[in-house]
C-alpha cells in the first residue's frame, strides 16, 4: 500500500466514521446437548467462557495496535431449538439466561442464537423455543432471537408467520416500560444465513466450524465522502467510486478478522461488508442515496440508487477478499440512521416505500417503530410480505418491527445507543386477519427447482 492510500485510510478512520462495526465469535454448542438440561446449561457456560474469555481484550489490543475502532464484540451460537430439543423443558428461558450470564461475564454487547429454523415445518423444540421468546427476551439484557420462517427452496411457513406476529405483540407488552425494546432483539427471517455477524439475527450455523470469527465492517460516511468528489459525474463513475471505497473497507476488515482469529485460535470465517449506519450525523446510508442524487430518501429514484449502491459495495468487497459472507450490502434500519429518521419524520419516507426498497437492499424492514395497538395479524402479514420478497428473489429478507405500546403515529420511540430512536410510522388500518388465519405453507417458487 503506497503513502497516498495509507493517508486515505487514516482519513476514513479519523474523519469519516469508518470502523469495524462488530467482531462476532460463533460457537458450536452441538457437543453441549444433554437430556438433563442442567448438565447442558453447564456445558454451554463452560464452553462459551473458554472460547470468549479473551475476546474483548484481544479486539481491544488489535484496535489499539492498528488504530482501527472496533465498536462491538458479540457472540453467536447454534440455534437453541436444536440444542434444547433433547430436554423435557417446556420453557427454554434458562438457556437464554445462561447466554446472558456469559455475555455479562465476558463483556460482549450481544449474544445471538436463541433461534429456530422452521421454514418448512416444526419440531417440538421449535414450538417450545418460539413460545419462550417473550419471556426469554424480556428477562435478559443481551440475548437476541431469530426465527427463519421461509426459504426459496421450501416456501413460507405461514403457521410460523402467524405465531411470530403473536409473539412480537406479547414481547412488546412485556417490555412496554422501555418503549417495547424487547422487540428490537427479535428478527424474523426468510433465507437466513449461517454466518451473519450482525444482531439481532446472528446465529452459528450447523455447517460452521467449532468456533469462528466473523467480522462486520461499516463505512457509510467513507462512501459518502468519496461520492462528494464525483458530483455531477455519470453513474458509471459513481459505481466505480463505491467499488474502490468498499475494497479499502473490506481489506481493513480482513486484516482485523485474521488477527483476531489467529490470537484466539479460532477459524476465520467471513467479512460482512454491509454499510451499517448509526444515529450519528455523517454515518448514514440515507445521506449516500441523497448524495447520489435523490432529493430526499424515499423520493423517486431511491430504489434505483439503493440497488446500485448495494451491488457496487458487493463488487468492491469481492475483489478485496475471498471470504465475503453474511449479508453484505447496505442496511436501511430506520432508527439506526439519522437520514432515514429525518425522512420518516418529514413524511418523505413511507412504510410502503421502505418495503419496495427492501427488494434491493441487504436485509429488509429493520428497526421500524409502529403503533402499539397494531394487531398481531397485521404484523404477521408484514412478515409474510417481506418473506415473499426474499423467497421470490432468492435473497435474505427480515422483519424487525417494534410495536411501541402506548404510542401512535406522530410520536417517537427512544431505544438508546446504536439502536437509536424512531418516529412511529403509519402502516394503515387494513385487516389481515382472514389472510393470516389460512395457515399452511406458501409453496416454493418455480425457479427453486435447480437440482
Amino acid at each position: 500500500m503506497d503513502n497516498k492510500k495509507i493517508l486515505e485510510t487514516i482519513k476514513m478512520l479519523e474523519q469519516e466514521h469508518l470502523d469495524i462495526r462488530t467482531v462476532t465469535m460463533g460457537i458450536s454448542l452441538i457437543d453441549c446437548i444433554d437430556s438433563d438440561h442442567k448438565k447442558s446449561l453447564q456445558k454451554i457456560y463452560d464452553k462459551m467462557m473458554r472460547h470468549t474469555e479473551k475476546l474483548v481484550d484481544t479486539t481491544s489490543q488489535i484496535s489499539q495496535l492498528y488504530g482501527i475502532p472496533i465498536i462491538n464484540n458479540r457472540i453467536s451460537v447454534t440455534p437453541i431449538a436444536i440444542i434444547a430439543g433433547a430436554t423435557d423443558l417446556t420453557d427454554y428461558t434458562p438457556y437464554a439466561q445462561t447466554l446472558d450470564k456469559v455475555a455479562k461475564s465476558v463483556g460482549v454487547d450481544f449474544v445471538g442464537g436463541f433461534s429456530a429454523l422452521v421454514h418448512k415445518g416444526f419440531n417440538k423444540s421449535d414450538y417450545t423455543l418460539i413460545d419462550s421468546i417473550p419471556n426469554a427476551l424480556s428477562t435478559t439484557d443481551y440475548v437476541c432471537s431469530s426465527v427463519n420462517v421461509g426459504s426459496t427452496k421450501t416456501g413460507i411457513n405461514m403457521e410460523a408467520v402467524a405465531l411470530m406476529g403473536d409473539k412480537i405483540v406479547q414481547l412488546a407488552h412485556l417490555t412496554k416500560d422501555a418503549d417495547s425494546i424487547g422487540c428490537a432483539k427479535l428478527v424474523v427471517f426468510a433465507n437466513a444465513v449461517e454466518d451473519n455477524p450482525f444482531m439481532a439475527g446472528a446465529f452459528h450455523g450447523v455447517g460452521e466450524a467449532d468456533s469462528t470469527i466473523n467480522v462486520g465492517v461499516s463505512g457509510p460516511g467513507a462512501v459518502k465522502c468519496a461520492l462528494e468528489k464525483v458530483r455531477g459525474k455519470t453513474f458509471d463513475e459513481v459505481a466505480e467510486t463505491i467499488k474502490k471505497t468498499a475494497f479499502k473497507i473490506t481489506r481493513m476488515g480482513e486484516l482485523v478478522g485474521r488477527e483476531v482469529s489467529q490470537k484466539l485460535n479460532s477459524n476465520f470465517g467471513i467479512i460482512d461488508l454491509s454499510l451499517a449506519p448509526t444515529p450519528a450525523v455523517g454515518d448514514s446510508v440515507a445521506r449516500i442515496l441523497e448524495e447520489i442524487g435523490v432529493d430526499t430518501v424515499g423520493g423517486h429514484g431511491t430504489t434505483a440508487a439503493l440497488a446500485m449502491l448495494n451491488d457496487a459495495v458487493k463488487k468492491g468487497g469481492i475483489m478485496a477478499s475471498s471470504h465475503i459472507g453474511g449479508l453484505s450490502g447496505a442496511f436501511i434500519p430506520v432508527s439506526e440512521d439519522e437520514g432515514m429518521i429525518a425522512a420518516a419524520r418529514s413524511g418523505h419516507l413511507t412504510f410502503d416505500k421502505l418495503e419496495a426498497m427492501t427488494s434491493v437492499c441487504s436485509v429488509g424492514l429493520d428497526m421500524i417503530a409502529i403503533p402499539g395497538d397494531t394487531p398481531k395479524e397485521t404484523i404477521s402479514a408484514i412478515i409474510a410480505d417481506e418473506a415473499a420478497i426474499g423467497v421470490i428473489n432468492n435473497k435474505t429478507t427480515a422483519v424487525r418491527v417494534v410495536p411501541v405500546i402506548g404510542k401512535t403515529v406522530g410520536e417517537e420511540a427512544e431505544f438508546g445507543g446504536l439502536l437509536g430512536y424512531a418516529p412511529i410510522m403509519d402502516i394503515g388500518k387494513n385487516s389481515a386477519k382472514r389472510f393470516v388465519e389460512r395457515g399452511g405453507l406458501i409453496p416454493a417458487p418455480i425457479h427453486s427447482f435447480k437440482n
